[in-house]
């Protein structure tokens, strides 16, 4: 099981505080290129990284900042 950012929901807190992609990412002590993966879906957030956005979006539950994925189940060799 992965963890992945609620984009939607990331994008409508950041918008009412009114912080940019850079101004979360000096917040969250990182780049704004990792950021944009994050809100992508490229990259998944480290414990770390999702404990850094609970502090910032501390009025938010788990549920709305972050979505469980489930891993793909292992394609079938032909043989």
């Amino acid at each position: 099981m992965k963890v992945q950012l609620n984009a939607e929901n990331i994008r409508e807190l950041m918008a009412r505080r009114n912080l940019s992609q850079n101004g979360l990412a000096i917040k969250l002590n990182t780049s704004s290129g990792y950021i944009s993966q994050l809100l992508n879906g490229i990259r998944y957030p480290s414990p770390e990284m999702r404990k850094k956005f609970q502090m910032v979006f501390n009025d938010a539950d788990f549920d709305d900042l972050f979505l469980l994925i489930s891993k793909k189940p292992a394609k079938k060799r032909k043989h």
